[in-house]
């Protein structure tokens, strides 16, 4: 009878740990459900649903208000839950204060809104298990230094920037970086945003010689720029940073601009999940892509058989965007921006090696 007995606790727990395994992954997904970024929480939840239900994920979701305390709130459900991984979290202030309580109960965290460079730059300093799926906030300065740089080496080229924290940071970075190349612009100046007609900053740039000009500032002062260059005869190539995608069209670029931004998700994005999310009438604006791959990875990292975060450091990840890897600090290894340019109806991604 005990050889009996042996080889049914055996059985026994051997069933029990299939059945663990085949639990599904639990993850938790934190964004904004109410309040002023609402519709775009609402993206972040469409797109973890629809991936959950292609991967069988069980999803525990909590609306963290962009606050302090809604993200300590959604911390605290997370923990409860026992949720392997949590993704989402479009605030920073949502998700620093939700973070010293997924450290301690060693839960990492995905997300795919929060640019702040500090978030992972602190990382050895607070050990917060946090992967950026998205660009840094100095990604976009670091971009325009390196693709420029090195595109206009022979030009005469201009900085300007319309005075505002984005604008100066943006022209002043890739001015710096164009002087420690051995460049020096023709011109540099600030102007003032917002002007129906900027007639007089084009004058001044055409008789400094510039034939090209990297602007910090609103796309749609980028596109009057353009414009008045045109009716004025002078031929110059207009250069600037994602808010070109941003500008409301009052004024269209002008053929040739140049842009440094992302590719936008939809583009990147796999046929079939678009399917998938068509076949469910929801759209992929906005955050739903990012969140979707986000539970992938998620879930990829708690199925791997490691501890979620081990998995995440280092690991390659197959998502709907591509392959996805994160660096040492939880950055995306491969800065996301690009440069594009307007070829008259949409701005088409140029090979710049």
């Amino acid at each position: 009878m005990r050889p009996a007995a042996g080889f049914i606790t055996a059985c026994a727990a051997s069933l029990l740990a299939l059945a663990a395994q085949a639990e599904p992954a639990r993850i938790g997904v934190a964004a904004p459900l109410s309040g002023a970024s609402a519709i775009l929480g609402g993206q972040v939840r469409t797109g973890a649903v629809i991936a959950a239900e292609s991967l069988g994920v069980a999803l525990d979701v909590a609306d963290d208000r962009c606050t302090a305390e809604g993200g300590a709130e959604a911390a605290k459900r997370f923990v409860e839950a026992k949720v392997a991984v949590a993704a989402g979290f479009l605030c920073s202030e949502a998700l620093e204060a939700a973070l010293p309580a997924l450290k301690q109960a060693g839960i990492p965290v995905i997300t795919v809104g929060v640019r702040t460079d500090s978030l992972t730059d602190r990382r050895e300093k607070t050990g917060w298990p946090v992967y950026r799926l998205g660009p840094r906030g100095d990604g976009e300065r670091e971009a325009a230094a390196a693709i420029l740089t090195k595109m206009w080496r022979s030009e005469l080229f201009a900085v300007v920037d319309d005075g505002t924290i984005y604008g100066r940071e943006l022209a002043e970075s890739f001015r710096v970086a164009a002087e420690q190349s051995g460049l020096k612009p023709v011109f540099v100046d600030t102007f003032r945003p917002q002007f129906d007609n900027q007639v007089a900053l084009v004058g001044r740039l055409r008789k400094a010689g510039a034939t090209h000009v990297f602007v910090g500032g609103d796309g749609e002062d980028i596109a009057v720029m353009a414009r008045d260059a045109a009716v004025l005869g002078t031929d110059m190539v207009f250069a600037g940073g994602e808010t070109l995608r941003l500008a409301d069209r009052a004024v269209p670029p002008a053929e040739g601009t140049l842009m440094i931004a992302p590719a936008e998700w939809t583009s990147m994005a796999a046929p079939a999940v678009v399917s998938a999310f068509e076949a469910r009438k929801a759209t992929t604006d906005g955050y739903a892509l990012p969140a979707y791959a986000a539970v992938e990875i998620a879930n990829a990292a708690a199925a791997s058989g490691k501890p979620p975060a081990e998995a995440l450091d280092g690991g390659d990840f197959a998502t709907a965007l591509g392959t996805v890897r994160f660096d040492a600090k939880g950055d995306l290894a491969t800065n996301p921006y690009r440069l594009f340019r307007f070829d008259g109806t949409n701005y088409v991604p140029l090979e710049t090696q």
